[in-house]
């Protein structure tokens, strides 16, 4: 039996953090993401970064009764970033509708309490005499029919013209295996040719924004009528942007801001850093708007000059991207009056600044550190010295290579076992109280098995997080918030995973067409964002081992709150000493615990959630805390 002994000295929470990582997709928690966008639902939708006249130009596509479609090189295109369109020919001979469809993320989920916004652009090659419509529907894949719309189209129109229809279904199936169909009736068009660009399918948005998050994942889904709360409930303290790897792979595919504003049409969209194109329909405005509705602070990161192919640009060649950077960031809290990307901003709806604090300079520099010295030197000098209020975070390992000016803020990245993390909840603890803060960015148990924290699913990966893995990051938390007058905030990384298709395991919150699956370190995450105290209460030190806990004290609400994980194979009894008058009698424990390998996927989504009770308390009280575990005890004192 262990006796922890508290002290009444406190010691101030700076804690920013228990908090998501930005997401990294279609553009998105940037950070390792690695996963399949969750924002519009249709693949491939612009025709973006693709080789005209390929097959491969066409995933995502199918035809509909036989007839020709083609992604070419439109010799009129939509605009100059989106130069390709699908060529659509009609076949000769045909009297139903034809047309082709778009399979969705691995299926669309069709529900009839929800309407669709749907769009696309079309122009005809050459003027016809057509006259008829254009049909657009959400169906099964075969053939039952969910929702449809027609408009009225003219073979005289050779200019783009867009369409916007409004699709409401009249039922909500049980499969996700749907798909988004735009037909024509075949004898009125035989032998004509339509091109189409730049589609468009969402369904409601978290808070009606424009290029949204799904509702669920944004805020709650419900599986098996239980409500599991996700991000927005979750109270996440801030979102990095956009993301860490997701800078860029290369100079010339890096993520460049000024690509992911304005007009759907503007963007060109990318080659992604995990090997697939990101749209941008995700860019800098939605990832503000993204902090503004979910109530975050955003931590902006600019590209400093190095990519993960490995090269870094010369100093030489260092100055328009430094002033890309100072765009960027005046893009977000610039004058609009005094600045032209401010004015931009101003001019696509938000007149008034965002507001940011903290801007990262590149991303795991610590993989270049002899050129991030001068790239350091020549960013983070420029842009003090033109943000003098902004706070800059360095990339590379903390004071390693030596950097001038010398960095106010590191930001640390670890993937691990959960016995290297139960092992390190003390890492802070001997940090030197210099002056200099940090960022836990990026953490996650992702392998029971050291030598495969880099590899594939196999020998120890985890393909899912477990409550080996949850409760071993859990003990590592607590060091954080023992250490919160150092480390100002810490993400879990990455964020989403579609899973039907990934590129990098476990990630926090994993989903498929229709349904959210909260991991079991979605649940650690929460269980401490919510609990979060105002202050720091000192007590006797975990040892070294499996057994680890963090006491605050809420002073608003006068309520002590107990953290404690357990990171070991069996159960273990503690006594709590509380030095305070009035310690009210009863509390609350809510436990999280399972099984080393307990986890939540698909086949088994609530094999492990938080489960409040009520306790005895006092001034003295023991409390057993189950084996591979997360407790949160909450007790009242007067």
């Amino acid at each position: 039996m262990l006796s922890i002994l508290l002290s009444c000295g406190v010691l101030a929470i700076a804690i920013f953090a228990s908090c998501s990582a930005a997401v990294t997709t279609v553009s998105v928690n940037g950070t390792a993401t690695h996963s399949i966008p969750p924002l519009l639902l249709l693949q491939n939708r612009a025709f973006q970064q693709v080789t005209p006249d390929t097959t491969n130009a066409l995933f995502g596509w199918a035809p509909i009764n036989g007839t020709s479609i083609n992604v070419i090189a439109d010799p009129i295109p939509l605009s100059d970033a989106l130069p390709n369109s699908l060529e659509v020919a009609i076949p000769f001979g045909s009297s139903v509708q034809v047309g082709f469809d778009n399979e969705g993320y691995w299926g669309i989920n069709v529900n009839a309490s929800w309407t669709y916004n749907a769009s696309f652009y079309y122009r005809f090659p050459s003027a016809s005499d057509f006259s008829g419509k254009i049909t657009v529907m959400l169906q099964s894949s075969i053939g039952a029919v969910y929702a449809s719309a027609s408009v009225p189209v003219s073979g005289s129109t050779t200019t783009w013209t867009q369409v916007v229809v409004h699709l409401t279904p009249s039922s909500s199936p049980v499969s996700t295996t749907n798909i988004f169909t735009v037909t024509v009736d075949g004898s009125s068009a035989i032998g004509g040719t339509i091109n189409f660009a730049m589609f468009s399918l969402f369904p409601p948005t978290f808070k009606g924004r424009a290029n949204g998050l799904r509702m669920d994942i944004a805020q709650a889904c419900f599986h098996l009528e239980l409500k599991q709360h996700t991000l927005y409930d979750m109270k996440p303290s801030f979102f990095r942007l956009p993301g860490g790897n997701n800078l860029g792979q290369g100079f010339s595919t890096r993520w460049q801001w000024n690509a992911t504003v304005g007009n759907l049409i503007d963007r060109p969209g990318r080659m992604g850093d995990w090997g697939y194109v990101n749209t941008d329909g995700l860019g800098l405005l939605e990832y503000m708007y993204l902090c503004e509705d979910m109530e975050m602070e955003p931590i902006m990161a600019v590209w400093a000059g190095y990519s993960l192919d490995g090269a870094s640009l010369p100093e030489t060649d260092l100055a328009p991207y430094i002033q890309q950077a100072i765009d960027q960031i005046n893009f977000v809290i610039g004058d609009s009056a005094t600045s032209k990307p401010a004015a931009l901003r101003a001019s696509l709806g938000h007149p008034e600044p965002f507001h940011l604090q903290y801007v990262e300079i590149g991303n795991e520099d610590f993989f270049a550190s002899e050129s991030y010295i001068y790239r350091w030197r020549d960013f983070a000098g420029n842009l003090t010295a033109t943000f003098p209020q902004l706070k800059f975070i360095a990339t590379s390992y903390p004071f390693n290579p030596t950097l001038d000016p010398i960095p106010k803020q590191y930001d640390n990245h670890v993937y691990q076992t959960p016995g290297w993390f139960a092992e390190n909840a003390f890492y802070y603890d001997s940090v030197e109280r210099n002056g200099t803060y940090y960022f836990e960015g990026e953490y996650a148990v992702v392998s029971t098995n050291a030598s495969d924290i880099f590899g594939t699913p196999t020998d120890g990966r985890l393909v899912y997080p477990n409550m080996q893995g949850s409760s071993g990051e859990a003990a590592f938390m607590t060091g954080l918030e023992r250490n919160s007058d150092i480390v100002f905030a810490a993400s879990y990384a990455p964020l989403l995973m579609n899973i039907a298709n990934y590129q990098w395991s476990p990630n926090l919150i994993a989903f498929d067409a229709s349904n959210v699956y909260p991991s079991t370190s979605f649940y650690t995450q929460q269980l401490f964002s919510l609990n979060r105290g105002t202050e720091y209460l000192p007590s006797t030190l975990p040892q070294n081992g499996t057994l680890h806990w963090s006491v605050t004290r809420d002073a608003p609400t006068n309520t002590i709150v107990i953290k404690i994980a357990n990171a070991g194979m069996t159960a273990e009894e503690m006594t709590f000493e509380l030095p305070f008058n009035g310690v009210h009698g009863t509390g609350t424990a809510t436990v999280l615990s399972g099984s080393a390998t307990a986890s939540n996927s698909p086949e088994t989504p609530n094999a492990v959630k938080p489960v409040t009770s009520q306790i005895e308390t006092g001034e003295s009280f023991s409390y057993t805390a189950p084996a591979y575990s997360v407790n949160v005890l909450r007790v009242e004192a007067d």
